[in-house]
């Protein structure tokens, strides 16, 4: 039985004013992704893979198509039902982080939930810290981000995306920052998140980071112009064993 489709674009476009001059950033895209996938967006800069995320994560609007996340359209919702399934259903992992510098790990990981009406004030704790279970830093939750080593900020990071158990992740360049054995590592992770049937879109322009993924999607000029399954992803806790360790005092 085949896997539900969980994100549909149909026709969508994206076309900027500058002035007189009109950028065409997406030139009618047309992509099912279905749950339980772990994609890798790529693309040279300037070839709309970024614009893509951004309209997949809710973060802006197509100037034309359509949007189907869920089940629901939602190009045509308004901004207060558009928060919500921003805040409900997408988890977002970023190439900086973004942790506020003088909050802990675990303060860090419950800000999604102060935005959810569903969970209690006494369950954000424990949701929060099992999140921060899941990518091995329970022992660091009362850290603050300064404390922190550039690949654990990053699991962090992705703790705070995942705490809301949402219907996706969306991870825009989340090993940019990072050296190659950090960057495996939080590969890792992601790897372990879809084996527990998490649906992952991670944008890359890196090769060997796509590599990672089970289906390969290259964008040029606003177009996909190779959508390709990849059979036999390699292995993040593979490649560890093959890499040097760090330092421990830096790795930990």
């Amino acid at each position: 039985m085949a896997a539900e489709n969980l994100l549909r674009t149909e026709a969508l476009t994206k076309t900027y004013a500058m002035g007189d001059i009109h950028v065409h950033a997406l030139r009618g895209i047309d992509l099912e992704i279905r749950k339980g996938e772990f994609i890798a967006i790529m693309g040279a800069s300037g070839s709309g893979k970024t614009t893509f995320m951004n309209l997949l994560g809710c973060l802006d609007k197509p100037t034309s198509g359509s949007y189907t996340l869920d089940g629901v359209d939602v190009h045509h919702m308004d901004d207060s039902a558009i928060t919500q399934v921003r805040n409900r259903k997408i988890g977002y992992v970023f190439q900086s982080f973004y942790l506020l510098p003088r909050t802990t790990a675990l303060e860090n990981v419950e800000l999604p939930l102060l935005y959810s009406q569903h969970v209690h004030a006494r369950d954000r704790h424990q949701k929060s810290l099992h999140a921060l279970e899941t990518v091995g830093l329970a022992d660091r939750a009362k850290h603050f981000p300064n404390q922190l080593s550039g690949g654990q900020q990053q699991r962090v990071a992705i703790a705070r995306a995942i705490v809301n158990d949402p219907v996706f992740l969306l991870a825009d360049e989340p090993t940019g920052n990072l050296d190659t054995r950090t960057s495996v590592e939080i590969m890792a992770f992601f790897q372990k998140l879809h084996a527990a049937g998490k649906t992952i879109i991670l944008v890359t322009h890196e090769f060997d980071i796509s590599q990672y993924a089970s289906r390969i999607i290259t964008f040029r000029d606003g177009r996909i112009i190779s959508d390709v399954p990849n059979p036999t992803p390699h292995n993040a806790e593979q490649d560890l064993q093959k890499l040097p360790r760090l330092d421990p005092e830096e790795e930990e």
